[in-house]
Formats: C-alpha cells, structure tokens, sequence
C-alpha cells in the first residue's frame, strides 16, 4: 500500500475516534435527568421545582416520565403545572410520621407525579413543573428517583443515589440540596418566575458544556485533517 494512502487512513481512523469519543462524553453529560434549582433552603415555601428530562435515544422517543417524591421528608403542598400535550397522574400516600405545620397535621403527601401522553424526540427534552408548599427542614437533601420510559419499550431507571466522594453513578436520581435556613434564602425567597431563571441558567450551563465537547470535537477533526495533508506532502516532497 502506498505510503500516502497509509498516512491519509491512519489519520482518519485517529479523526474518527476521537471525534466519537468527544461526543459521546457531550452526549452522556447532557443526558441526565435532573431538578433545578439545584439547591433550596431547609423549609423553603412557596416554590417550584422543574424536572429536566432529555431524550438520551436516537430512534425512540420518551413517553411517560414518572418522579418519586421522598415520603421519609415529604414536600408538602405539592401542585403540578399543566403541560403542553400531557396528562400528569398525581398520587398521594398516608405518611407513617404525621408532619406538624401551623395549618394543622398533614397525614398525607404526594408519593409521585407521571406525566403520559406526550413524546420527547430525540435531541430534545421537556420541562416539568412541581410547586411546593413547604420543604422538609430535617434532611439535607431530597433524592427524587425517576423512570423515564420510551416508545420501543426501554425504561431508564434514574434511581442511583450519589455517595459524598464517589465518583457519579451511571444512572444518578435527581438530586435537591438543602442548605441551613439563610444560606439560600434568595432561592427560598424568589417567586417563581426567578426560580424559573435560576432553572434556565442551570441548563445553560450544562447546554454550553456539551456545546464546548462539541466545538473540541471538530476542532480534533480540523486537526486530523490537516496531519493527513501534511503527510501526503511530505510523501511527495520525498519523491521528488
């Protein structure tokens, strides 16, 4: 085989791994499904919770989207936004542990929300709304396990919870930071129209990483390219 022509595929074949490589790991960074904020103040009221959830296949598309909430420290006042093209199925259970507000004893609280009737193509994503009464104040975070169910049958199972100082599971839960009362007393305090904000610049954030991937991607292609031309002139240049 020619020498130019062995030049010009093993540089290719290096473009096209690195290039897979690249954007898979934008793919896998952009394909969890998390709540925003990502943090809240213990006892926080009156707020809103947004499930991102994207659409992690390329030939089916999601179609039911079901959250857990925590009945350990249950969010009470749990009231869900209306959606576009879906129907949410609200379910509440009887608490072991009765929870004491102002307002009374609650005995009750929403177990889980699923929402059905909708589709999330791939390359897209949809965001679902919770509002909230109250947040616990007795927990340090709220784990939301989520099964994200698809038109060819798969079902993703967002139920691994994160250890401090391990690394993130495959399939991590939807997880809410709760901070001692005032260190988030912006997010406690917001209406909803900034959580909202607040929620927005979260997936920004992530959007412009995958982007970031993305744009390294190419750059790596641009690069494989031009040692390819490099070494079919220098080939010819020894020809010569």
């Amino acid at each position: 085989m020619p020498a130019t022509r062995r030049a010009l595929r093993r540089a290719a074949a290096v473009t096209a791994l690195t290039a897979a490589s690249v954007l898979a790991a934008a793919g896998a960074a952009a394909a969890h499904v998390t709540v925003h904020p990502e943090s809240y103040a213990k006892g926080a009221t009156d707020g809103v919770l947004t499930f991102r959830v994207p659409n992690e296949e390329n030939t089916a598309a999601t179609t039911k989207v079901q959250v857990y909430l925590p009945t350990d420290h249950p969010v009470l006042g749990v009231l869900v936004t209306p959606h576009d093209g879906w129907t949410a199925k609200v379910t509440t259970t009887k608490l072991k542990t009765p929870v004491k507000t102002d307002d009374g004893t609650i005995t009750e609280a929403v177990s889980d929300v699923t929402w059905t009737g909708g589709k999330i193509g791939a390359g897209q994503y949809e965001d679902f709304d919770i509002a909230f009464g109250q947040l616990p104040e007795d927990t340090d975070q709220l784990t939301f396990k989520t099964l994200q169910s698809y038109s060819d049958g798969k079902v993703v199972r967002w139920i691994e919870q994160t250890q401090s100082g391990d690394d993130e599971p495959e399939n991590p839960a939807p997880t809410l930071k709760l901070t001692a009362a005032g260190d988030d007393s912006a997010a406690a305090a917001a209406p909803a129209t900034k959580t909202s904000a607040k929620a927005t610049a979260a997936a920004d954030s992530s959007d412009s990483t995958a982007r970031g991937l993305g744009v390294a991607g190419l750059v790596v292609g641009a690069l494989g390219l031009a040692a390819a031309a490099f070494a079919v002139v220098r080939t010819r240049g020894a020809r010569s």
